[in-house]
């Protein structure tokens, strides 16, 4: 989810409650746990049932059909991965791939660049604590509309297409169509028939995604 277009003037935010960065910590460690049991990876929707699961006192028990519950589930999410990477950095553990299809811990590699990371948008965004408390109702669902439907596109949707193999430039695409293929592979690797639960979990969530793009309008939409 990249919502870091609304991203405000004053950066990253020094003067943060204590007790909100503790919670990000407590809920890193929770994340590197499960990460550790996930040599391959796993995706953001798997992550956050993973916690719940776990009864993970940082996420709300609400259903993430409402669109406030997540945005703050994502954002803490994503505020305690960003801070996790730096910290595993830090120590020259890990590195960590964070992608809401695929967050996974690879092997540490020294880099010249590791300052530049450091600069990253949307990283600063994510640790702006800020952003979690004063975004409102509406302003997720003007985020979503402006995002999703305007510039329809991004790195979320081009996976999710891709992961599909929806991803043909010259394919137009409808919801029917996206259906029609997700209904096929849903089949195709079903664990009843031998398939991969993981990558089972995998496509609904790249159904998920499209379902914002594509899902709001009955006609034909175009990459």
């Amino acid at each position: 989810m990249e919502l870091y277009e609304r991203q405000r003037a004053g950066n990253l935010v020094t003067n943060r409650p204590a007790g909100a960065i503790a919670l990000s910590e407590d809920l890193a460690d929770e994340i590197l746990s499960i990460l550790a049991g996930h040599p391959d990876g796993i995706s953001e929707y798997q992550l956050i049932q993973t916690l719940k699961a776990q009864g993970c006192e940082h996420l709300s028990p609400a259903p993430l059909t409402d669109k406030l519950v997540l945005f703050r589930t994502h954002f803490k999410i994503f505020n305690a991965l960003y801070r996790l990477r730096d910290r595993l950095r830090d120590e020259r553990r890990h590195e960590l791939l964070i992608n809401p299809l695929c967050i996974l811990l690879q092997p540490y590699a020294p880099s010249d660049e590791s300052g530049i990371s450091r600069q990253d948008p949307l990283r600063e965004y994510y640790l702006d604590l800020t952003q979690l408390e004063e975004t409102t109702e509406q302003d997720v669902e003007n985020l979503l509309t402006n995002f999703w439907l305007r510039n329809e596109g991004g790195t979320e949707k081009r996976e999710a297409l891709a992961l599909l193999g929806l991803d043909d430039p010259g394919l137009p695409l409808t919801m029917p169509l996206i259906k029609h293929r997700y209904r096929q592979l849903v089949a195709e690797h079903h664990p009843d028939r031998g398939g991969s639960t993981e990558r089972l979990q995998a496509i609904n969530q790249a159904m998920e995604i499209l379902q914002r793009y594509y899902g709001q309008t009955d006609s034909a939409k175009t990459l």
